[in-house]
């Protein structure tokens, strides 16, 4: 993660560290349910001090943020939230970052902070812009609400998902009310020194502290992607439904358009992600990276993998899987566990067919270059088989 320091809030009463991702923060402090339950009642708070987060400052900066990235953020309003993706030539995901303005400078919230504080400084060039890695001052709160700060307040990102920002589509396999609306999520930030004393005023007004189990299972319930879980290195973000909130389709030249072009009007994304409700009866969860497994016996095969799992209060054990396209949706798929074989029935996230909702009609010759994105001097990936 972006920071080796471990929080101070492992110090409070009944705290257990989390592991893998999440490591440096609080799992849960004693009562997992209970907090899982506060937080979607918007009434407690979750240390998120272990994300990243990089400034950008100087006149420059949006309009520089502008020609890398995948978001329209040229003339981004202070205060207003966004997010926004770096993408290699081919397309795939290489960073992703919450973003918001104050009026001087540009928070981005991140899981790669130094990887992708490499990248902007190296792409400077002779711009009025200063980069840099803020994370040993600054650290991130999660809050189940969706208000943006109000004057005096600390800078704040709130999360867009799951809202269809203006120049996004989506893959949604069903139009149906879409379960992240139900999931308010803000990221306030504060110094990193006065982390105590912020969780301190809330807990004062009557909030109480929830782990990231608490907030991880809110996040699957939700269907929202997560970087440090979702991505591989061949991610495309049709494959997620994260031309949602972090890709505008209309917008100018940046590395990797032309392969989100060419996969949104004339493609189709080679995986989907889905939810799986796992057979809770066994007591067990698979670890994220295990293979889900379509048939069994001789006739099974590898349809996908696990990227996030967690124990729901209400829906019980569920996990967040990348899946090959053509998985039957009707299937019974089979997760591997310390307990044993684990049935999973799908939920589908990302529809089978792969089209977004706004795929253009078939087209003549004369438009397929316009529709392919050709023209993007950065570009040079192909589309994906």
């Amino acid at each position: 993660m972006s920071t080796t320091t471990t929080s101070p809030l492992l110090s409070r009463p009944g705290a257990v560290e989390a592991t893998g991702l999440d490591a440096g923060v609080a799992w849960h402090y004693g009562d997992p349910t209970a907090e899982q339950r506060a937080l979607a009642q918007g009434r407690a708070v979750v240390d998120q001090s272990h994300l990243g987060i990089i400034t950008v400052t100087g006149p420059d900066r949006l309009s520089w943020l502008n020609s890398l990235s995948t978001q329209e953020v040229a003339a981004l309003a202070p205060g207003v939230s966004t997010e926004l993706m770096i993408l290699s030539p081919q397309g795939r995901i290489e960073h992703v970052a919450g973003a918001v303005d104050d009026g001087e400078t540009t928070w981005l919230i991140t899981e790669t902070p130094s990887g992708l504080a490499t990248f902007l400084d190296r792409m400077r060039f002779m711009l009025r812009v200063e980069v840099m890695d803020a994370t040993p001052e600054w650290a991130a709160l999660g809050e189940a609400v969706r208000a943006p700060a109000a004057p005096g307040e600390p800078v704040t990102w709130v999360d867009p998902w799951p809202h269809v920002a203006e120049g996004g589509t989506t893959y949604a396999a069903s139009q149906d009310t879409h379960p992240g609306t139900m999931r308010p999520w803000r990221l306030v930030l504060v110094p990193r020194a006065s982390l105590d004393a912020e969780i301190d005023a809330r807990l004062s007004s009557g909030w109480s502290l929830a782990g990231t189990w608490a907030s991880e299972a809110l996040r699957i319930e939700a269907y929202r992607p997560r970087a440090a879980a979702e991505v591989d290195d061949t991610t495309l973000p049709h494959e997620l439904d994260w031309l949602r909130t972090a890709v505008h389709l209309h917008k100018g030249c940046y590395r990797g358009q032309e392969t989100v072009a060419k996969v949104h009007n004339v493609g189709r994304p080679p995986r989907r992600l889905t939810l799986l409700h796992l057979d809770g009866s066994a007591h067990a969860l698979p670890e994220p990276g295990a293979q889900v497994m379509l048939g069994e016996g001789d006739e099974a095969r590898i349809a996908g993998h696990v990227t996030s799992v967690a124990r729901h209060h209400e829906l019980g054990p569920i996990a967040l899987a990348v899946l090959k396209r053509s998985t039957d949706p009707s299937a019974t798929l089979i997760v591997p566990s310390d307990g044993g074989p684990l049935a999973a029935a799908q939920e589908l996230i990302v529809n089978a067919d792969g089209f977004s909702a706004d795929r253009p009609p078939k087209v003549g010759p004369t438009m397929k270059g316009l529709l392919m994105g050709k023209g993007c001097a950065a570009d040079g990936g192909d589309i994906p088989e």
